[in-house]
């Protein structure tokens, strides 16, 4: 057997991103068995999600080698993105390219047959594709599967041939072993077809002579050559830009000219199924999971996605009425808790809530704070139960109340895992719908039902379709004015861009004095905190 593990490496006394190819069992006729090769990687994306500079250094170099399989070469992850390493790889004779990758799923997108995927995972197959059809090579792509951090890893690992043509898919969100025969002939074929790769080989040596060189021309000042330094891998050390953010946003097909929020709804349920299974069960070590349900669309489908993730049995729901809470909400709740047949539940907060508030000198008050005080409550119960039932408390956040801050700091926001604070309100009753929520609480309007008639959008002053779209295009980064010329007023624009901006400090854990150099959250981090 031969094996390609990625590892983090030591190496000259750094630390390198690294995969290893190495053969196992009797000796072959190409060599004893042992670590063949090992590639350090080049390329580290350091945007958006992605810090890798701050752990690792980069590689340098790009290498084929041989194996009992025929030549090969590894590129891990972005490595495969530049054109350019597939290119190295096929001059130094690689017949096969192993593509190891922990890229997370953003976005949602179809393939060419029309098939909804990541809108990520299309992009990645589209360049693995374009990869073996230029080169005449196979490319064996290994896809990390799970969750880290709430950063999902899709699987769907490929093999593809050397004509470009997918061979062989694995499936989506789950483990897999895959099996395939590679046939070396192939690649004769698809390099006769198509002989892009001897094209390179020939022109190769005119191109690289001229390569940062510009003739003179009349009247026009001649360009001093490129030069090269290899301590600094050919980046200049006077850039002004070192690590630029990316300007890249994945959006599935078609969004952009359309709807801006819309999704895949049967995707998104398996995405956010294969998350509760994975953070609530392999990493966190927990059989049952705890859900405060208020009647509510958000709660709801947190229930309906818990159940489906961990099973009927494992899920409990709890309701937790105060005296002027709606009996409608509470109905509701029961609703929904009868339709799953999940455990239940039911805390009355009205002693604990007005035991404090008269403690205090303040029985009525100011409803802004007994709305706080009943909402922390809530949290106390959750995590009380939590500790009595063995069982994760699952939050029902969603992501336009994350934005707008519209959520009792240390209450709602609390529960450590939350399969809904990726997904703006409208996408939440578009899940909700598409999973079965009943229809009676998809109709009426949202409320936190702190107090009596008290609605979400009458908070606002303005609807969900508008604040979700708004919020859309202003964490885009767009100007208010350009938000505005996608069919808003600036009033509108300007209230939902207030609350965004004024409530950031809710979404941040406490700002703690930093007097150390191994500061949590500053210095102590780990990889998988980006």
């Amino acid at each position: 057997m031969d094996v390609a593990v990625g590892f983090y490496e030591v190496f000259q006394n750094r630390f390198y991103n690294s995969c290893l190819y190495a053969s196992l069992g009797h000796a072959s006729p190409r060599g004893t068995p042992g670590i063949r090769h090992v590639h350090r990687k080049v390329f580290l994306p350091t945007y958006g999600v992605f810090d890798e500079e701050r752990f690792v250094e980069r590689g340098h170099e790009i290498h084929a080698f041989d194996t009992r399989l025929g030549r090969a070469t590894i590129l891990i992850c972005e490595d495969a993105w530049h054109s350019i390493a597939g290119t190295i790889a096929a001059l130094e004779g690689a017949q096969l390219i192993l593509v190891p990758s922990a890229s997370p799923a953003r976005g949602t997108g179809m393939d060419e047959e029309g098939v909804r995927l990541p809108a990520s995972v299309v992009r990645w197959e589209r360049i693995l594709r374009n990869l073996a059809e230029e080169h005449g090579v196979y490319v064996v792509y290994a896809s990390l599967v799970g969750f880290e951090g709430g950063k999902g890893f899709p699987g769907g690992s490929v093999v593809v041939s050397p004509g470009g043509q997918i061979a062989l898919r694995g499936p989506l969100f789950e483990e897999a072993v895959l099996t395939y025969d590679l046939d070396l002939d192939e690649l004769t074929r698809a390099r006769a077809d198509s002989p892009l790769l001897a094209d390179l080989e020939v022109n190769l040596p005119h191109l690289i002579k001229h390569l940062g060189k510009r003739e003179t021309e009349s009247g026009k000042r001649k360009r001093a050559a490129v030069k090269f330094d290899p301590a600094t891998n050919g980046a200049s050390a006077q850039s002004a830009i070192r690590n630029p953010q990316s300007a890249i946003h994945i959006v599935g097909k078609g969004v952009e000219e359309g709807d801006p929020l819309q999704m895949d709804c049967e995707l998104a349920r398996r995405w956010l199924v294969s998350f509760l299974k994975d953070e609530v069960v392999r990493r966190r070590g927990f059989t049952h999971g705890i859900v405060g349900v208020s009647g509510g669309v958000d709660s709801s489908l947190t229930a309906f996605l818990a159940v489906e993730a961990l099973g009927k049995d494992n899920v409990i729901g709890v309701r937790m009425p105060y005296k002027t809470s709606s009996p409608e909400s509470l109905e509701h709740a029961q609703l929904v808790i009868d339709q799953l047949g999940i455990q239940s539940r039911t805390i009355d907060i009205t002693p604990a809530v007005d035991g404090y508030l008269q403690q205090v000198g303040d029985g009525g008050g100011d409803p802004t704070r007994r709305g706080n005080v009943m909402a922390r409550e809530r949290m106390i119960v959750l995590f009380d139960l939590s500790a009595l039932h063995k069982a994760l408390p699952i939050g029902t956040s969603n992501k336009s109340e994350r934005l707008l801050g519209y959520f009792t700091w240390h209450a709602d926001d609390t529960p450590p895992v939350n399969p809904l604070g990726d997904l703006f309100k409208t996408q939440v009753r578009a899940l909700a719908r598409h999973v079965g929520v009943p229809q009676v609480i998809l109709a009426k309007p949202p409320t936190p039902d702190l107090v009596p008639g008290q609605t979400t959008e009458g908070d606002y002053g303005i609807s969900y379709d508008k604040v979700d779209r708004i919020l859309y295009y202003l964490i885009r980064g767009m100007k208010a004015e350009e938000v505005v010329a996608h069919g808003f007023t600036p009033a509108e624009v300007a209230k939902v861009q207030g609350r965004l901006e004024s409530t950031h400090w809710k979404r941040r854990l406490p700002t703690v004095a930093v007097m150390s150099q191994t500061a949590i959250g500053e210095f102590y981090l780990r990889p998988v905190d980006y």
